[in-house]
């Protein structure tokens, strides 16, 4: 048994790294493409990307709990198939895009596909056991990290050729991956524990109201939602970020971002399995938040490139805490409902990425702007730092509660 979760564990992983590639290898060119489509400045082109993100998140956040209702009633396997088959026809689309509203369409049509990664994670939870979920929980982050080693610094390379060309690339590794899953990935929810597909609880509002039935779940997902929030000052912002205050070009970017990865991967494919047994889940979590808040302050304030090298140390080391997070989350709820808890959880995360891109992206775009009336690129790295402060509140609110029902 144990052998058939470690080979099941694998082949998730490397479905999860090639999707992970593709999503990398857009995001050094994404700005210059939007300059290119509307001739705005990087200022501007940041509210654009911001509009963009909106609009996959809006999306993802209505499908991802059908998604998630699907995978258990059909299994994962089908669903995760088509949600990859989904970005990578999407990528296609987009490489083609004549004007800035074919490229909206692009991240819509993204959006309602955007279930591979919880269909992924909802397979983690099917072939882990109870202990082992927090550390397996973070191959996913493992994947994201060497995902993100190669796929910026590949579309770094490949835009040399024009910003269009990385989006073939990405396609072209997505239905690759698309047929690697159809013959080597197998199904991981057995028969018995599959449920009918409700649509009232198959709704992202429904989703949500449907966790209040588990305390810990509902009180956890304050702590989630400040995370997913402050994180979008990195993923929404770093390009524009970079590239104004330290004139950094796109191959910069890229391996800025691989570097990001690599210590992502080092951090959650590695260290979370050895710091997690050693000091505990819970400490696990407020020290991870704490270190996130530090990296987020820290990276406000570097007067050069080479500083948010190092402070990438400090913020990499805080992804301890999500997928801790994420482990006691999913010990809460029984198998045939980890599907929709998965769903629940990425539409939470969909909202987060409505709210997020466009608060940070804001918030640099008015702070860059020309009639600003104090310059400040770094304000929404200050912000993503309070958030964390808040969020470690929370958690050791809701965690000290848990242990106190523990305890009764």
């Amino acid at each position: 048994m144990t052998v058939k979760r470690n080979a099941a564990l694998g082949f998730i992983f490397v479905t999860i790294l090639v999707d992970v590639i593709g999503i990398g290898v857009i995001i050094p060119v994404v700005p210059k493409l939007i300059e290119q489509l509307t001739g705005a400045g990087l200022s501007e082109a940041a509210k654009y990307g911001g509009l963009l993100t909106f609009a996959y998140a809006i999306m993802q956040f209505i499908f991802s709990p059908i998604m998630g209702g699907l995978s258990d009633r059909y299994g994962r396997r089908p669903v995760l198939l088509f949600a990859l088959l989904g970005l990578g026809v999407d990528y296609i689309f987009m490489a083609m895009a004549p004007t800035l509203a074919w490229l909206f369409v692009g991240r819509l049509i993204a959006g309602m596909c955007g279930a591979s990664f919880t269909t992924a994670t909802a397979y983690i939870s099917d072939i882990s056991t109870p202990e082992k979920r927090a550390q397996n929980f973070g191959l996913v982050g493992a994947a994201f990290g060497l995902g993100f080693i190669i796929g910026p610094v590949i579309g770094g390379i490949s835009a040399q050729w024009g910003p269009r060309v990385p989006f073939i690339v990405a396609a072209v590794l997505t239905l690759l991956n698309v047929i690697y899953g159809y013959f080597v990935i197998p199904e991981s929810l057995l028969p018995e524990h599959r449920r009918k597909f409700d649509w009232k609880r198959s709704n992202p509002v429904g989703s949500l109201m449907h966790l209040r039935k588990y305390p810990v779940v509902a009180g956890l997902v304050s702590c989630l939602t400040l995370i997913y929030i402050a994180g979008h000052a990195v993923q929404s912002n770093w390009t524009y970020y970079t590239m104004l205050k330290f004139n950094w070009t796109e191959a910069m970017v890229g391996y800025s971002l691989g570097f990001v990865g690599l210590l992502v991967s080092i951090v959650q494919g590695g260290l979370i399995r050895i710091i997690i047994p050693k000091i505990g889940q819970e400490r696990a979590i407020y020290t991870g938040l704490i270190l996130f808040a530090v990296g987020l302050f820290l990276f406000a304030f570097a007067s050069s490139g080479w500083m948010m090298y190092a402070f990438l140390i400090p913020y990499t080391l805080g992804g301890i805490a999500g997928p801790t997070l994420q482990g006691i989350i999913a010990n809460q709820v029984p198998a045939s409902e980890q599907g929709e808890l998965q769903g629940a959880l990425t539409s939470l995360m969909s909202a987060t990425s409505i709210v997020g891109p466009l608060l940070m992206n804001g918030l640099f775009a008015y702070f860059t702007g020309a009639n600003t009336p104090y310059y400040f690129p770094g304000s929404p790295y200050i912000l993503a730092s309070i958030l964390c402060v808040l969020s470690t509140w929370f958690a050791y609110y809701n965690l000290s509660g848990l242990k106190a029902r523990r305890a009764q």
